[in-house]
């Protein structure tokens, strides 16, 4: 299992589970009727906005998404979900208060959407879930150590390879404009660091 998730020290929190190497979860939620309801965005709709409560979990059907924070007028996207990923805030899941998160789609997406209350009622229906769920939660955590020393890189180049090396799926996903921006450099270093 591959876990992709961004804790900023504000407490604003989102994971991303990658369910391309265990969909097992998956088939669960849909033997289960877990899924309430199915989203489709177009290109740049909100999914979520700052300021609001959202404790749906969300598995990504098809398309991309695009995790960011507003500092002032700039975006800072900390994280990105594509197809067969699971994304929430965890956050507001957790606590019922608004995250200052937004979600946007990046290019049309289709979600399934599962709410707490059927989550919760998934998981505390047997012990083999309830461990599923703390793996979950344990990788995040390491997922988080690595996403964190990514931050604190001072080079771009080593950003940049620790990322393509965690994952490169990422980089067949998204496009540019947006990996640059989660990489804290211009488009054009990425382009150059692309090329060389």
């Amino acid at each position: 299992m591959q876990l992709f998730c961004h804790l900023e020290f504000n407490n604003f929190l989102y994971i991303t589970y990658n369910l391309m190497k265990n969909a097992s979860i998956v088939e669960l939620f849909k033997e289960h009727h877990s899924f309430e309801k199915s989203i489709i965005l177009e290109r740049n709709q909100y999914l979520k906005v700052g300021g609001s409560i959202d404790t749906n979990i969300y598995f990504i059907e098809n398309g991309s998404l695009k995790i960011f924070l507003l500092d002032e007028t700039e975006e800072r996207i900390i994280r990105f979900g594509y197809k067969n990923n699971l994304i929430v805030s965890i956050d507001s899941f957790l606590n019922n208060k608004p995250s200052e998160l937004y979600i946007q789609a990046i290019k049309k997406t289709e979600v399934q959407v599962i709410t707490k209350k059927k989550f919760s009622e998934f998981i505390n229906s047997s012990y083999e879930r309830m461990k599923l769920w703390l793996t979950i939660l344990e990788d995040l955590v390491l997922q988080q150590i690595e996403r964190e020393k990514d931050l604190l890189i001072n080079s771009p180049k080593e950003r940049y390879e620790r990322v393509l090396k965690r994952n490169p799926q990422l980089f067949q996903e998204i496009p540019n404009k947006h990996i640059a921006n989660y990489l804290r450099m211009s488009a054009e270093t990425l382009s150059r660091l692309k090329n060389y």
